[in-house]
């Protein structure tokens, strides 16, 4: 949604107390008036399960997870490391859906030529990085029509004021200009909270420029469930209490944040300028060494971690300690002695040497067209069938004349 996504009580009390997490489960409480509460998971225990003592049909009970991510541009390093490697482990405990949010492709300027191409090299990439999709749902976001649906309808209850105060509706803004700017990039957090929201969602995986949108996504959940929810929904013939589930975030651990090869301080991104900013998982060997050679770095001696006057180095560090499934410790004690001539290839190996199997499976799913469409419209059903059953809920709870 980092959908790769990103939302909702905002404001920056909450980005800065989340920064500091370090423990595995903490709790931040807010003062709302729809909320009793806001837990923050940096690690969440597997899904829980409904034994048989308290369970007439002792039925295993999965917590659910949905995020997506957009199709622009090639997917990079940062988004395999910050989110779809943490999603294959996500996929064996939880039920996930995952998708390729297409509608929000469309909230600047994009090529329609591309658009399509875009949408089905993504799917084949998730599903190369290791996405099973008899685990999970693999789905484009356009396909599930109940995803605009639901955005009018939150529309409806979003005040003006919560899409002003967005940090990334500012930035990109800013920098389109207001002739280039359309309504869509204001609104967009409420398709990305409809897109959540639809799905009943336990938990949403989200990087650090995701906090805010998330949040924005739980306050409106707790609004609409206060204006139309409980005894209100049950005299219009419902079943009552809560219409949207309250989703929390899960931070994940190491890998949130993969830093742009020319900048130590920015983030690695799709819309950077420069390609060479960035490690696309399809680059080939060569492209992959050139960049490795050509990154910035320091003239600092030796190699060290969380040094904050050496921001490449720790993030280039970082980056060998994912691919290379070492822990932080091996890494520092390897890579102490070495300079950067000598560390650059090691680097360079492992990432080759990660990316390589992610690239033939991409090739053969990709050059099979059918299995990848059976794939997404399976996704799809999957989903339209939870999605539905939310929509329909929340048109009785509004109280339109019944389909």
């Amino acid at each position: 949604m980092s959908l790769l996504y990103s939302h909702i009580h905002y404001l920056s009390d909450f980005s800065s107390k989340l920064n500091g997490f370090a423990s595995k489960s903490v709790r931040i409480r807010q003062n709302s008036k729809y909320s009793n509460g806001f837990r923050c998971y940096c690690d969440v225990s597997p899904s829980q399960q409904t034994s048989p003592e308290n369970s007439p049909t002792s039925v295993t009970v999965k917590k659910r997870i949905v995020s997506g991510v957009q199709p622009t541009g090639s997917v990079h390093l940062g988004n395999y490391l910050g989110a779809i490697k943490n999603w294959i482990d996500l996929q064996n405990t939880y039920e996930t859906l995952f998708f390729i949010v297409d509608l929000h492709a469309i909230t600047l300027p994009y090529d329609t030529k591309e658009l399509s191409k875009a949408t089905r090299d993504t799917a084949a990439i998730y599903l190369a990085c290791g996405i099973d999709a008899s685990k999970a749902s693999v789905f484009v976001q356009s396909h599930v029509h109940a995803h605009v649906e639901l955005m009018w309808l939150l529309s409806s209850a979003t005040p003006i004021g919560w899409l002003n105060r967005m940090i990334q509706f500012k930035e990109k803004s800013r920098k389109a200009g207001d002739e280039n700017v359309g309504v869509a990039l204001l609104t967009y957090p409420v398709l990305m909270a409809s897109d959540i929201l639809l799905y009943q969602s336990d938990f949403v995986p989200v990087g650090e420029d995701q906090k805010q949108h998330l949040e924005l996504t739980r306050e409106l959940a707790e609004r609409v469930n206060y204006l139309y929810g409980g005894r209100k929904w049950k005299k219009l013939g419902g079943r009552g209490g809560s219409i949207f589930k309250v989703p929390e975030p899960l931070i994940p651990p190491a890998g949130a944040r993969v830093m742009s090869l020319t900048d130590g301080l920015s983030k690695m991104s799709k819309s950077a300028p420069s390609d060479q900013s960035r490690i696309n998982l399809l680059d080939p060997k060569d492209v992959i060494a050139n960049k490795i050679k050509r990154c910035k770095t320091d003239s600092f001696p030796a190699l060290e971690f969380d040094n904050p006057e050496r921001p490449e180095c720790n993030n280039l560090l970082s980056v060998y300690q994912l691919v290379s499934g070492k822990t932080k410790e091996d890494v520092a004690k390897e890579c102490q002695g070495l300079n950067w001539g000598s560390f650059k290839p090691l680097l360079t190996d492992a990432l080759i040497e990660h990316l390589y199997p992610i690239q033939v499976r991409y090739e053969e799913i990709h050059s099979d067209s059918a299995y990848l469409d059976s794939v997404l419209e399976e996704g799809a059903r999957k989903a339209s069938e939870i999605a539905d059953a939310t929509l329909k809920n929340v048109y009785q709870a509004m109280g339109f004349l019944r389909r």
